[in-house]
């Protein structure tokens, strides 16, 4: 799994755990619905941290907590 992949997982992981929609998380995070499913769209490669920080804000959740998890640990390293 690629770096997009797996931050596109975590959001919708986090979402399902809490029964939220995209439509609902745009709203909480400030965000409009088109970006948050541009996010989620896995055929698009480009995505900012600021997006991520505003998904985090509308969580309530810090990026630490977004980012402390196995998966993201377990990425293979891109530059060899």
């Amino acid at each position: 799994m690629n770096l997009k992949e797996t931050i596109v997982n975590r959001v919708m992981q986090i979402c399902n755990e809490r029964g939220i929609k995209p439509n609902e998380l745009a709203v909480l995070s400030g965000i409009t619905p088109s970006t948050v499913y541009s996010f989620l769209d896995s055929t698009r490669n480009e995505f900012y941290i600021s997006t991520i920080k505003k998904l985090c804000d509308g969580l309530e959740i810090t990026l630490g907590e977004f980012f402390s998890t196995s998966e993201f640990d377990n990425l293979e390293q891109e530059i060899k």
